[in-house]
């Protein structure tokens, strides 16, 4: 008979937040790399795990092909662990562990082991065992998991290893449909693989004001999703978009347009939230 290992148990902190949506374009990546430099702006060590083949978080804080030694396939592949793979950023207080196109081939070199969805967990037990070794000043506050535009074993393995999950959701008519879709994901991985999982929250992004329909989205979503829906709504804005081009987040590219002003309130929000969960569970 086959041993299986136990599961190993998530530490307190740092805080693992998986930002996750299934659908494509809704601003998954900047959501990830604007509120990690927000969290990172007020004092917060944070660190973004980019878990998508396409590497939009690593471009996106200037991690370039040439440096990419160690990445998240390797971290995946039992090749390495997650301390030597974290680079850091231009952002103080923020890095990240960038990935490449080898990735997209993981879910195949996997598929026949038995602990394959608890691949990303065993390697954050390790990583954040040796956290706890370092000073408080230098341990990380936050980890952020950018996932993949899909459902995927990759997605899976960032809810089983995660506290949290932070859903951007795109204020556009088909929205709440996709939402039903990665709840229900959330939920079969709360019950198979980490009953610790909760969701975070609900960041509704590209609001246009003048449109109708944005508004009707908001309060649909709102109506459903209650106080998990954050206050703060990312608008729709050019330099968000301009951004990932130069290497940069938006609140370094530009600190005063809307949308990082809507992230660094985001950002107040999540420590809002943390210190309220915190006070529940003390």
């Amino acid at each position: 008979m086959m041993h299986t290992p136990p599961i190993p148990p998530i530490h307190p902190r740092p805080r693992v937040i998986t930002v996750a949506n299934q659908k494509g374009g809704v601003g998954k990546t900047t959501t990830a790399i604007n509120l990690g430099t927000a969290l990172a702006a007020i004092g917060e060590q944070v660190a973004i795990l980019d878990l998508d083949s396409q590497g939009n978080a690593s471009t996106g804080l200037g991690i370039g092909p040439q440096d990419r030694t160690i990445t998240s396939y390797e971290v995946m592949a039992g090749e390495a662990g997650l301390a030597e793979a974290v680079l850091p950023t231009a952002v103080p207080n923020l890095s990240i562990v960038p990935s490449t196109v080898d990735l997209s081939s993981l879910e195949m070199e996997i598929a026949s082991d038995p602990q394959r969805a608890m691949r990303l967990r065993s390697a954050l037990h390790t990583y954040q065992s040796k956290q706890m070794e370092l000073p408080n000043a230098k341990r990380l506050s936050y980890i952020l998991i950018d996932c993949p535009p899909s459902l995927s074993l990759l997605t899976v393995n960032a809810m089983a290893a995660s506290h949290a999950v932070l859903v951007p959701l795109q204020c556009e008519f088909f929205a709440l449909e996709g939402l039903s879709q990665l709840l229900r994901t959330v939920d079969q991985v709360r019950g198979a693989l980490n009953p610790e999982l909760i969701i975070h929250g609900i960041a509704l992004t590209m609001f246009d004001a003048r449109n109708n329909l944005s508004s009707q989205v908001v309060e649909d979503v709102r109506e459903v999703m209650g106080d998990k829906v954050y206050s703060t709504m990312i608008p729709r804005n050019v330099r968000l978009s301009e951004a990932p081009s130069y290497g940069r987040p938006a609140i370094l590219y530009d600190f005063k347009c809307a949308g990082s002003q809507a992230y660094i309130k985001l950002a107040q929000e999540i420590i809002e939230r943390e210190r309220a969960l915190r006070a529940v569970a003390a």
